[in-house]
């Protein structure tokens, strides 16, 4: 829940969610659309089924135990190198270094002098630092004291030098200037709405409605929607299709019904 949906949303969507599917058992039996629907209102859906799928590799593979491995955990759908050690270091308190996007910045800051807010050292030489200073004891508290130190303080744009307890060592502090402007890339869009909001909208609407035919979907995603809108509806939902959150039914007199997965 927390990759790309920040803590306060997750703190609120969080409690239900592990009341409906407590354990790894629970939401590996449940069905795709059941947990999809429960994660309504924390967008980027495709999440839910990975997490659903993620469940049942588990249930079946581990015995319904989450693997403390990171091999074991990389290998699961969802979860790359920075999942895997947040999970070893948070759930099982393994000495592993963990870099997200604040404790990339921090180190990029700290250790070598940067000029812009924006200007980063590579991902990979970040890890590598992330793990030459992990210290032998309490690395969870370190791990959890970086990310706290850039999601509070040493901020994307507007870090607040005077008040970092590091900032005598910092070799950015008091250095940074702001961003540079750059020209947004264009999101491909319908009538202006980019369609990662469409995708968002059509699966809410699928919440509701169990099965909804096509056409109509389209004309409740914008009312201007047309036949001559009908190709860009069909790449929109055979992408839904291809990231297993819609089912595009057969066409039955003319008319094709999308329900969720």
């Amino acid at each position: 829940m927390l990759q790309q949906t920040q803590v306060s949303r997750v703190l609120i969507k969080y409690p239900p969610f592990l009341k409906r599917f407590p354990d790894i058992r629970s939401l590996a039996v449940s069905k795709r659309r059941d947990v999809v629907l429960a994660w309504q209102g924390m967008g980027y859906n495709n999440r839910a089924v990975r997490l659903h799928t993620l469940s049942k590799i588990v249930f079946s593979d581990h015995a319904g135990v989450l693997p403390s491995d990171f091999v074991s955990l990389a290998s699961l759908p969802g979860i790359g190198r920075y999942t895997a050690n947040a999970v070893l270091s948070s759930a099982f308190r393994k000495r592993v270094p963990i870099v997200d996007t604040n404790v990339h910045r921090v180190l990029s800051r700290v250790v070598s002098g940067r000029k812009s807010v924006t200007d980063r050292l590579p991902l990979s030489e970040s890890w590598d630092l992330a793990g030459i200073l992990l210290p032998r004891r309490r690395s969870h508290d370190w791990n959890q004291a970086l990310m706290d130190l850039g999601a509070t303080l040493c901020t994307a744009t507007s870090p607040s030098c005077p008040a970092c307890p590091v900032s005598q060592v910092c070799a950015s502090a008091g250095k940074l200037a702001g961003p540079e402007w750059k020209p947004k890339r264009r999101e491909r869009s319908f009538h202006g709405i980019p369609n990662r909001i469409h995708r968002g909208r059509v699966v809410d609407i699928l919440r509701n409605e169990p099965m909804v035919p096509m056409t109509r979907l389209g004309r409740l995603l914008h009312p201007s929607f047309s036949q001559r809108n009908m190709k860009w509806l069909e790449a929109l939902l055979e992408s839904l299709e291809t990231d297993g959150l819609v089912r595009i039914g057969r066409s039955v007199r003319g008319t094709r019904r999308v329900s969720l997965a």
